[in-house]
């Protein structure tokens, strides 16, 4: 029977390696591949397809979170957010992240191809490529991060779609959007919300000339207005959207602006964080009523 200490040990340390998958991005993961999944697919629902897509996707985005973790630990340790990480804190080793997250990525990749298609685990490789090569490094040079980042965090749709018609058609892409749409509210209240957090670390999330956070405030509310636009388009049937699916994306979408118009209006890390909550409750609620849409 193993000593107490050391099942204490091995159990802190399985969590530490779950930790570095972060968990709490790959449910919106999940929910946004499954989304497309459902959207993409054709004749009867293939659930043993989207298990296998949501397999494989989920061993590639913990995989690509891992290796974010490894390239930008001496980075985290400078930001109060992040400097109980496993890596920065010292519970893992640098090279245990980096194995670990080679070989999920490798072993989701594969995965998606075996089980899958081959076009979908091409699309998973490219966003856990451009997510790290990209995005990444771009962190510390240039706002227009966000922009780029965008687009692979947008992706898990198209890998959803692809992994249930083995392609992309026009409405893919407008689902794409949506989501591509959603993050600049999203992460843009979190960088005014951890704006000297992040400059301490060296990210350039906010522009300079933006002192007083004003240009962003704004920035999100345009977005959002934007996004709500894109929900009503006919993305989600084949037909133009029903006047109670309109009405429903309008309502969701007058709650998200409702937030954003309070951020605008105050400078406050409350306003951002309720911004922040908000969309979390806004995305399922939109992906929800286009997936019944197609019902």
């Amino acid at each position: 029977m193993p000593h107490p200490r050391a099942q204490v040990s091995f159990t802190s340390r399985l969590r530490d390696y779950y930790t570095l998958t972060k968990p709490e991005v790959n449910l919106l993961i999940l929910m946004t591949t499954s989304a497309g999944y459902y959207l993409g697919g054709h004749g009867a629902f293939k659930a043993m397809g989207l298990l296998h897509t949501l397999i494989g996707t989920l061993l590639v985005a913990s995989g690509t979170a891992t290796l974010n973790q490894y390239m930008e630990r001496e980075h985290d340790a400078r930001m109060r957010r992040t400097a109980n990480r496993p890596l920065v804190a010292g519970r893992l080793s640098p090279s245990e992240a980096l194995s670990f997250g080679l070989s999920l990525s490798v072993a989701g990749g594969l995965y998606l191809v075996f089980t899958v298609n081959g076009f979908a685990a091409l699309l998973a490789i490219s966003t856990l490529l451009s997510y790290l090569l990209v995005y990444t490094p771009l962190k510390r040079k240039t706002p227009l991060c966000t922009l780029l980042g965008a687009i692979p965090g947008a992706m898990p749709t198209l890998i959803g779609w692809a992994g249930a018609s083995d392609g992309l058609s026009p409405r893919a892409w407008l689902l794409f959007a949506v989501l591509f749409l959603w993050q600049f509210p999203h992460f843009l209240a979190i960088a005014l919300m951890y704006r000297e957090d992040y400059a301490h670390a060296g990210y350039k999330m906010l522009p300079d000339f933006d002192a007083d956070g004003r240009f962003t405030r704004a920035e999100i509310v345009g977005f959002t207005v934007v996004l709500v636009i894109t929900t009503m388009l006919p993305l989600a049937g084949h037909s133009f959207p029903s006047g109670l699916y309109l009405l429903g994306m309008a309502g969701a979408g007058l709650f998200f602006l409702y937030y954003g118009a309070k951020l605008a209006g105050s400078a406050s890390r409350i306003a951002a964080s309720r911004l922040v909550h908000a969309s979390v409750i806004y995305l399922p609620v939109v992906l929800a009523m286009m997936m019944v849409n197609k019902a």
